[in-house]
């Protein structure tokens, strides 16, 4: 893969390559594996909550109380998320972006032995506490990861890098799929294994991470160590010739200084910042309330309510999750051709159409028995179409709307959006559905529109720009000052936005 940039061209080189392999498979790959892995299996996971409890009362465990406790089960993960969410920024200003990958690998082992060892134990608690320190790891591998990415490659490579976070998501995703088949792991014998496998990416990892280069932006602009930065930018690009882009970050650095210390509180009341933390907030929250892991969480539900046979219905899943892939993958090598916003827009267009017609196709469905078809069919092109926009393309924008120092508490705010949305509809779906049957749809088509609508209206297109001309597009939507140009960059002028001390709160 390679792009020209500024006349020059950028290659993928092996170092960044097999780097961005390392980083994503023990990160981005636990976050889908651990969001899908339980859905398939649960009635062989409800069987032993039932089992261990009758061995311990002498009685078995009433429907309300087994219901607790498998919601627990599933919501316990992307509560656990939003905790990680919330420590991501400590520790990636502590530990560096790398290193807190590395660390975060804590929260994959032990869950992994938790869970591997909870059917010897009999203790159904081991599964729900190891849910928890899972989505830990998720949450903070879904802001760690694409920090990380984003700040390692090109400019002209970022967005095909940045779209990796969802390429091992739903490579994650995938594999829990294909392990959950009860002719694998997904029976009463298995279910151990399958949910322990989690471990073994955080160990390959751990195994292969500490022989690539720390982020050169944090390097640079954080620990002030410009030999180091120079050393691993040569390692990361073909060729030694890296001083324009060492340029650029030194422009950013000065931008830093400028700008002070950097909280969670000032990013908040900071007005040049303004449409930039609005959009994150839009992205994350659209992404995840247009309703996808709505179908992850109760894909199953969802194929048997469209007329699948619920025996069917597990390889009906890994046949979406084979749609999921390509798409995601197609994306990948789109997003710097196509750029960012047409992505998006396609996406969520497809989204909108394919809730409407399965709308249309379950209400109908009992007079016109064919259309079941034609609802599994809009359930395949909804994935397919968020996995081409929705999914993917957010973890590149979110990157590039913030420079580095205020990358980390923007990212404390994305990370809390995503996971609280997340947490909220795997919460509320199921009574949503049993209350609006079919026309629960017609909310994640409304939600499509908005995000798209917005989308349209406040975000520009990034492909290709460096994170300082980004920052100098939105200091006009914000209404703040421009100064005198600064620097030169490759060529191109650079400004940066300031703000005016008297216009500093929301």
């Amino acid at each position: 893969m390679s792009h020209g940039g500024a006349g020059q061209e950028v290659e993928l080189t092996p170092t960044l390559a097999l780097a961005t392999l390392s980083a994503s498979l023990g990160s981005a790959f636990q976050y889908g594996y651990n969001l899908s892995v339980v859905n398939t299996p649960h009635q062989v996971l409800k069987s032993f909550y039932n089992q261990t409890y009758f061995e311990r009362h002498g009685a078995p465990l009433d429907g309300t109380t087994l219901l607790l406790l498998w919601s627990c089960t599933v919501s316990m993960f992307p509560l656990g998320g939003l905790l990680g969410s919330l420590g991501v920024g400590l520790l990636v200003d502590r530990c560096g972006r790398k290193g807190a990958l590395l660390f975060n690998n804590i929260f994959a082992i032990v869950p992994a032995i938790l869970m591997g060892v909870s059917s010897v134990a009999r203790a159904f608690e081991l599964i729900i506490i190891a849910r928890v320190l899972v989505g830990v790891c998720a949450g903070v591998a879904y802001s760690a990861l694409p920090m990380y990415l984003g700040e390692l490659a090109p400019k002209d490579l970022r967005g095909a890098l940045g779209t990796m976070t969802e390429v091992f998501v739903i490579l994650g995703v995938f594999l829990a799929q294909v392990l959950s088949l009860q002719a694998i792991l997904g029976n009463a014998t298995g279910w151990p294994v399958l949910l322990a496998v989690t471990g073994v990416p955080a160990i390959l990892q751990l195994l292969s991470l500490p022989f690539f280069p720390e982020s050169p932006r944090y390097t640079l602009i954080q620990k002030g160590e410009e030999e180091a930065t120079r050393r691993a930018l040569r390692r990361l690009r073909r060729g030694d010739d890296v001083e324009a882009e060492l340029e650029e970050m030194r422009t950013e650095e000065r931008a830093e200084r400028a700008s002070g210390p950097v909280s969670l509180r000032r990013l908040v009341a900071q007005r040049s910042l303004r449409w930039q933390l609005v959009s994150v907030v839009v992205l994350m929250a659209g992404q995840q309330l247009s309703g996808i892991n709505a179908i992850n969480y109760y894909a199953d539900t969802i194929y048997v309510s469209a007329g699948v046979d619920p025996m069917q219905s597990q390889y009906v899943t890994v046949g979406a999750g084979v749609v999921n892939i390509v798409m995601t993958i197609i994306s990948a090598f789109a997003v710097e051709r196509l750029g960012r916003r047409l992505l998006l827009l396609l996406g969520y267009g497809i989204c909108g159409s394919a809730c409407l017609v399965l709308t249309l196709a379950l209400l109908f469905q009992s007079r016109v028995p064919e259309l079941s078809y034609l609802g599994i069919i809009c359930v395949l092109a909804y994935i397919a179409g968020h996995s081409i926009g929705p999914s993917p393309v957010p973890s590149v924008v979110r990157t590039e709307l913030f420079l580095q120092s205020w990358r980390p508490a923007a990212f404390m705010v994305d990370g809390f959006v995503h996971w609280l949305t997340n947490f909220v509809v795997g919460l509320v779906f199921p009574s949503v559905q049993a209350g609006l049957g079919p026309y629960c749809f017609i909310t994640f088509m409304a939600l499509c529109a908005l995000t798209a609508a917005y989308t349209c209206v406040v975000i520009p297109e990034t492909k290709g720009k460096t994170f300082v001309e980004i920052n100098r597009i939105f200091a006009k939507r914000n209404g703040v000052e421009i100064p005198e140009e600064i620097e030169k960059v490759a060529g191109v002028s650079l400004h940066l936005p300031t703000t005016p001390t008297k216009e500093t709160a929301l």
